[in-house]
């Protein structure tokens, strides 16, 4: 069940950041400090808002995303993360398709998502491409020297 995170969920979503092949301890640290600034500003002050998807209790997975400042109706999807024992079951589409729908209900026009060019996130860029979104850009050695920023939008 998709649902809005209780402060309880914070470990599981910690456990599923580290749990992934392909963030690093900086990105695993970078979603805490995000759920950290959710949880003692709330939505409207931090700028973020977390989805998870459970299952008897147990989380297996999280989206995080918020508006982007200075723009109209343009939002940014931070991470999605599904549990590596929980892939491949619809989850991580149900969880986007969710993430989706409540920026539209927030308003949203379009929905921006960045991530690495590394070969280890080919999974992520085709799924990306196979639930509708569009390659827009790859800034060469963004993140550092042989690993690009890809850039994909969704119009809403």
């Amino acid at each position: 069940m998709i649902t809005i995170p209780s402060e309880s969920d914070g470990e599981q979503i910690h456990a599923i950041s580290a749990s992934t092949t392909v963030f690093n301890q900086e990105e695993v640290e970078c979603v805490d400090e995000l759920w950290q600034e959710y949880l003692s500003q709330g939505p409207q002050r931090s700028g973020y808002n977390f989805l998870v998807d459970k299952e008897a209790g147990r989380l297996l997975a999280y989206a995080c995303y918020g508006p982007r400042a200075l723009t109209d109706r343009t939002y940014d999807l931070y991470w999605i993360a599904v549990d590596p024992t929980a892939r491949r079951g619809g989850v991580g589409r149900r969880l986007l398709a969710a993430s989706e729908e409540a920026v539209r209900q927030l308003g949203g026009r379009l929905l921006v998502l960045e991530t690495s060019g590394l070969p280890s996130y080919e999974a992520t860029r085709n799924f990306y491409l196979a639930t509708g979104y569009t390659l827009e850009a790859t800034l060469k050695d963004f993140y550092k020297d042989g690993d690009d920023m890809v850039i994909f939008t969704k119009r809403l």
